[in-house]
Parts: C-alpha cells; sequence; structure tokens
C-alpha cells in the first residue's frame, strides 16, 4: 500500500460521524448517465457481437438506457423524493440536452465521470490530463450551471495525478475507491473519497451476477439492513449505483421501485446526494480537528 493515495485506517478505530437529523445511514443514488461512441466495443450484454462494426445488438442495448430507461427511473425517483448523483460523461450535454434539463429541474448533483464511457482514464501524461479533465468540467459546468464537485472515472479510473489535478480544478472528493462505508480522506489535502459501489450496482448484480428483480430488491434490502446495524455508534454510508440501460429495463422497474420505498420509509435514513455527503463529512472533520 504505499503508492495507495491514502492511508489505512480501520472503521472500529475512527471519531464518530454523525449525519444531519440523527440518522444512521446516508443513502445516495449513483445515477451512471453515460454516452458510448458508435462503433467503439464498450460494456456488452453479449460479446459474440462486440467486435463488429456497427454492432447493433449492443449499441442498442447501451442506447435504451438514454432514449427510455432513465425517463422509467425518473418516475421512481420522483416518487420517493430523491435526487440523484448523476455520474455525467461530458459528452453527453451535446447528444442528450433533456436529460440535463430534467436533472436540473429536479436538483440534480453533476459529478464529472469523464468524457465518455467508451474511453478508460488512464494512461495520460501530467499536462494532458490537466487540459482533459479542464474541458471535462467546462463542459458540464456551462451546461448544468453546476461547477462539480464530485468524480468517478469510467470504469472506476484514475492515474496517479488525478486526485491533485482535481483538487486543483475545485473538486473535493471522489467516488472511484471503492475501500469502505464511510468517507475518508485522502493523501491530498482537502480530498475524500465517498463511498460508491461495485458489489450494489445493477452492472453486476444482473449483468454478471445474473440476479431476478426480486433478488435485487432482496440485496438492496440486505445492504441497508446491515449498514443501519452497523451505525449504532456512527454513521455509515449507502450508495446505490444504477445504469438507465440496466436497471431501466421494463421487467425490472418495479423491483428498483420497490427497493426504493423500502429504503424511503426505513427510520434513521438520510436521502441525500454524494455533494452533501462529502460536504457533511469535510464540515465536521473540520469541525472536530
Amino acid at each position: 500500500m504505499d503508492t495507495a493515495p491514502y492511508p489505512y485506517s480501520p472503521i472500529v478505530d475512527r471519531p464518530k460521524i454523525s449525519w444531519p437529523n440523527g440518522a444512521r445511514v446516508a443513502f445516495y443514488v449513483g445515477l451512471n448517465i453515460e454516452h458510448f461512441e458508435f462503433g467503439k466495443p464498450s460494456t456488452t450484454i453479449w460479446e459474440g457481437t462486440a467486435g463488429l462494426s456497427p454492432d447493433p445488438l449492443n449499441h442498442g442495448w447501451r442506447d435504451y438506457g438514454n432514449r427510455v430507461g432513465i425517463w422509467r427511473m425518473i418516475e421512481s425517483f420522483d416518487r420517493h423524493a430523491i435526487r440523484a448523483s448523476a455520474l455525467l460523461n461530458s459528452d453527453v450535454v451535446d447528444h442528450y440536452p433533456q436529460i440535463i434539463e430534467a436533472g436540473n429541474a429536479r436538483d440534480w448533483a453533476w459529478l464529472a465521470h469523464g468524457k465518455t464511457n467508451s474511453m478508460l482514464h488512464t494512461g495520460m501524461a501530467p499536462e494532458a490530463e490537466r487540459r482533459f479533465l479542464a474541458e471535462v468540467t467546462e463542459a458540464i459546468a456551462g451546461a448544468t450551471g453546476q461547477r462539480p464537485k464530485g468524480w468517478m472515472g469510467p470504469g472506476l479510473t484514475e492515474t496517479l495525478e488525478t486526485p491533485q489535478i482535481l483538487k486543483a480544478l475545485g473538486y473535493s472528493y471522489v467516488l472511484d475507491w471503492t475501500a469502505d462505508d464511510q468517507p475518508f480522506a485522502l493523501n491530498v489535502p482537502g480530498m475524500f473519497s465517498v463511498p460508491y459501489s461495485v458489489e450494489l450496482n445493477d452492472l453486476s448484480l444482473f449483468g454478471v451476477k445474473g440476479m431476478t428483480g426480486e433478488d435485487f430488491y432482496r440485496t438492496v434490502v440486505d445492504q441497508l439492513d446491515q449498514l443501519f446495524a452497523d451505525s449504532a455508534d456512527s454513521g455509515r454510508v449507502m450508495a446505490l449505483a444504477l445504469h438507465p440501460f440496466v436497471v431501466g429495463q421494463p421487467f425490472r422497474a418495479k423491483w428498483l421501485d420497490k427497493a426504493l420505498d423500502y429504503v424511503a420509509s426505513h427510520q434513521g435514513v438520510w436521502l441525500t446526494t454524494s455533494d452533501e455527503i462529502a460536504e457533511q463529512y469535510r464540515a465536521s472533520t473540520l469541525h472536530d480537528g
């Protein structure tokens, strides 16, 4: 761990974290809003055609999310008064402006999620990365009216310089390091990690593990119940990672809605955004210090 961007810290040895209004679990939805370049291999539902150009099967599957799935999900978010933390490829602002409009109307938090999901955030020299991240940041800020404070790389990717460059651009946290149930400080002063999940994630639950909608619902329930039990002495974070082309499919919609209903009606849960979690943790850390 000598080159890791954060030190080891066992969860049993930390100061208490308190959330607003006595809540024990801070819950947010990490809504992946992504653009996939036409003709480039990317996330697939069937590898058999992934190398073809064009690849109607996989491109159409991914494109369903922005055309249909996200609007079904928005209805469910609205029903349960959940503001999304939108993990936004900057190319989305040009290709799907109606999604930006819908998110702004609902006061979503906008996080930078690279330029497209056809390109991982890796292999860049520092100066090239600075220019790239500045362009991504300005594109999102210009379209949403909100300068992003959080970052998650496509495929949760970073370079060794990413946190430092993000800090200089005004960011305060990243989601890439899925190492904890609480926020924690990175080695870059003023930069934090906010919990995200590759396990409680519709892409892995449905696509990799082959779960049913009912399995998904049970998994969300079990996650919250355990985190709530763990939080008796100190607050926890529950992130639900969603992709519109996965959980936005019609036969999964009722299970997402049922899961959100369980979370939203659970005592001691703060329905919030990753921005607010990062700010609350930052403020409490400064106060404790």
